[in-house]
């Protein structure tokens, strides 16, 4: 996870984003919400019902896509965008402001407390870091979760050839390294998250949108585009 490097394109990375996501049909905002959606879906299933206002980590935060869907679909949550380029923090907060907050952090140590939040969420941000680091900062993410606390880990799936296209075609995943969701999910045992599972998304592109009904019953498959895995501390 190198600075230098998300800062070079955090001007651009919008438009490069959107170029590299040509194939599917859709834009970089679709990508953003269904995983907010999901989160919101997952949160609203597990979660402690007496947390109406939960405290969420955006690990990798970037330039704050995540920002408009998550005051969208859970509205009274705190969110904090953390990342170690502060070029790309810059971005997020002149774009939403007051909507959240914004961290940068060294890559290694998140500067929170332990137990601190709710959420944490991390949307195809680890496949940009050294694989070799994975379990260290998952276990970070878990230091700064409360007690039942949940992690979702966002990731490109391997499997899919055009997955595997799309990233070796952008810019800024130039040197990303993929993960297939078993490895992850390993990884977030060794961390220490228990209950771990793995839901596959993102199966049809947006000529086949009709058939996206579909996709609730297909998570089990190790097809989709994108994968997550959910950890509970």
């Amino acid at each position: 996870m190198k600075k230098a490097e998300f800062d070079k394109f955090a001007d651009d990375y919008d438009a490069l984003h959107a170029a590299s996501l040509g194939a599917s049909g859709e834009e970089p905002a679709f990508f953003s919400e269904y995983k907010v959606v999901d989160v919101a879906r997952e949160y609203g299933r597990q979660a402690d019902v007496s947390c109406q206002a939960p405290r969420i980590l955006d690990f990798g935060a970037g330039n704050g896509a995540s920002v408009a869907p998550f005051r969208k679909h859970l509205p009274q949550a705190h969110l904090t965008c953390l990342d170690v380029s502060r070029r790309s923090l810059d971005i997020a907060c002149a774009r939403h402001g007051q909507e959240a907050d914004y961290v940068e952090f060294d890559g290694n140590n998140i500067p929170f407390p332990p137990g601190h939040f709710d959420i944490a969420y991390a949307a195809c941000v680890f496949h940009h870091i050294d694989h070799a680091k994975h379990v260290s900062l998952l276990r970070e993410l878990w230091r700064v979760l409360r007690p039942r606390g949940h992690l979702f880990v966002f990731e490109h799936n391997p499997l899919n050839p055009l997955t595997v296209r799309v990233v070796g075609r952008c810019p800024f995943d130039e040197n990303a390294r993929l993960i297939r969701a078993s490895a992850m999910r390993r990884s977030l045992a060794s961390a220490g998250f228990g209950g771990s599972a793995i839901r596959y998304r993102i199966f049809f592109p947006h000529l086949l949108a009709a058939l996206r009904t579909l996709e609730r019953a297909l998570t089990w498959c190790p097809l989709g585009a994108q994968y997550y895995v959910m950890g509970r501390k």
